[in-house]
């Protein structure tokens, strides 16, 4: 038996006499999309392996690993001061955590406007079924192709849920802080869904931290639904240990006049890969989507994106940037696709990546597939060294080597992170790019929360 025959049998084997379990708690909703999500899983040949969207990242090794998977919750002491001892200054938000997956029971939202729902997947899918049943994985299927999209689908249990009605203005940030913690090596899977009404607007901050230093592997998926006029800033913070490896899968789906911004940082992690798929449904649509990831070691990450334009008179914007040193590896595959019916789009996409050692590898790969004659679109990518010249210039200005190669490389990330909106989390950012150029990060690893230096 190979090792993805195994792999794949093990899980066929958690399915089926794991089921009972994953039933529990979780409504009729979730428990309606398992079974045919696990059949499309084995359908698809189970985990990906030499198909064209994972080509150039071996997901093998981070799956085969002894992993403990937990399928019924576990209550989870977590000191909240301690968490946020190191929080992102004068940046007020609305926070909400979740331990391996799992809502955390310590959770206490308050001053939020009183239509909101901010709560676990668990708790909407009983409270609020007519909601779920209007949203929930009806727009993860645009993946039809990606098994661990319906993996996710078979085995979450608990996640985040977000909902912003018509007309409401969410001021304060909600922070999500997804936290892993084990006392041994653990699998999990968590399903998220935001939901923004017609002319509402939100902000989202995912940030992803270890507590232990433990393989983790984590398969989540978010869902976004973007009614009429509505507006979401969304960012995602990636910051853990070597050991930590992740598939996150973000759908979007956008109506008349709807904007979408988000924001990718990776500053730490294991393996790595981010599914980005949007979908522009109705005329007017806007999105703008930003990445900045910078690695070390033999770290991986891989960044997807598919931004389909459906409709006329849509725009998007897509950039991603990338510092790569030791023996690390970088893939962007970003894939632009204009209906025929999709007059006046604007589409333009870009990927830039800085080598700073002969042993770092970048695969990119961006790509057009336009079946409309009035467009403007372009894409591009490149991958280089240091600029000579530049350096030049600065030691000629009495800048030494090692100040002057750390400008040009946070000068490099800046054009990245200005898009933040957010100013208090942009400082923070810009900080934690600081430090990660200069290795400090990489030392103790922790989360943006938790900076305490290792000697």
């Amino acid at each position: 038996m190979s090792v993805l025959e195994k792999i794949n049998t093990d899980f066929a084997t958690l399915f089926r006499e794991g089921y009972s379990q994953l039933e529990q708690g979780c409504g009729a909703v979730m428990n309606g999309c398992r079974k045919e999500a696990f059949e499309k899983f084995v359908q698809l040949g189970g985990i990906p392996q030499k198909q064209e969207d994972y080509l150039y990242t071996d997901l093998l090794p981070v799956f085969n690993k002894d992993y403990r998977v937990v399928l019924k919750y576990i209550p989870q002491e977590v000191d909240m001061n301690e968490t946020f001892r190191c929080a992102v200054t004068d940046l007020v938000t609305t926070p909400v955590l979740t331990v391996n997956g799992w809502w955390f029971d310590g959770n206490m939202v308050s001053e939020i406007p009183e239509e909101v729902v901010i709560c676990s997947m668990r708790e909407a899918c009983i409270k609020y079924p007519d909601l779920l049943y209007k949203h929930y994985n009806r727009y993860a299927p645009a993946a039809r192709k990606d098994g661990l999209v319906a993996l996710n689908t078979a085995f979450a249990q608990d996640g985040i849920f977000v909902y912003v009605p018509d007309e409401v203005v969410l001021e304060r940030p909600v922070q999500v802080i997804n936290l892993l913690r084990a006392n041994a090596d653990l699998m999990g899977f968590q399903r998220n869904l935001v939901v923004v009404g017609k002319n509402a607007r939100a902000t989202v901050l995912v940030c992803d931290h270890t507590l232990s230093d433990h393989h983790f592997l984590m398969n989540n998926t978010t869902e976004v639904s973007l009614a009429q006029g509505a507006y979401l800033d969304y960012y995602q913070v990636q910051n853990q240990h070597l050991g930590a490896s992740q598939v996150n899968s973000l759908f979007v789906s956008q109506q008349r006049k709807a904007v979408f911004d988000g924001n990718m940082v990776t500053l730490y992690g294991g393996l790595i890969r981010n599914n980005m798929y949007v979908a522009l449904h109705e005329e007017g649509g806007e999105c703008n989507l930003y990445g900045m990831y910078i690695l070390d070691k033999n770290q991986v990450v891989d960044n997807f994106s598919y931004i389909d334009h459906i409709a006329p008179h849509c725009v998007s914007h897509e950039h991603f940037k990338g510092v790569m040193d030791d023996h690390s590896l970088a893939n962007f595959s970003g894939y632009i696709r204009v209906r025929p019916d999709a007059q006046k789009t604007e589409a333009y996409q870009a990927n830039n990546n800085l080598l700073l050692s002969e042993q770092a590898r970048v695969n990119s790969k961006p790509q057009l597939m336009i079946d409309a004659d009035d467009v403007k679109c372009s894409h591009g990518a490149s991958v280089g060294q240091m600029d000579e010249e530049a350096m030049f210039y600065l030691r000629s200005r009495g800048i030494g080597p090692e100040e002057a190669r750390m400008m040009m490389m946070f000068g490099f990330a800046h054009d990245i992170i200005r898009h933040v909106r957010l100013e208090p989390l942009r400082r923070k950012i810009d900080d934690l790019i600081d430090k990660r150029l200069r290795g400090e990060l990489s030392k103790c690893y922790h989360c943006m929360m938790q900076c305490k230096k290792q000697e």
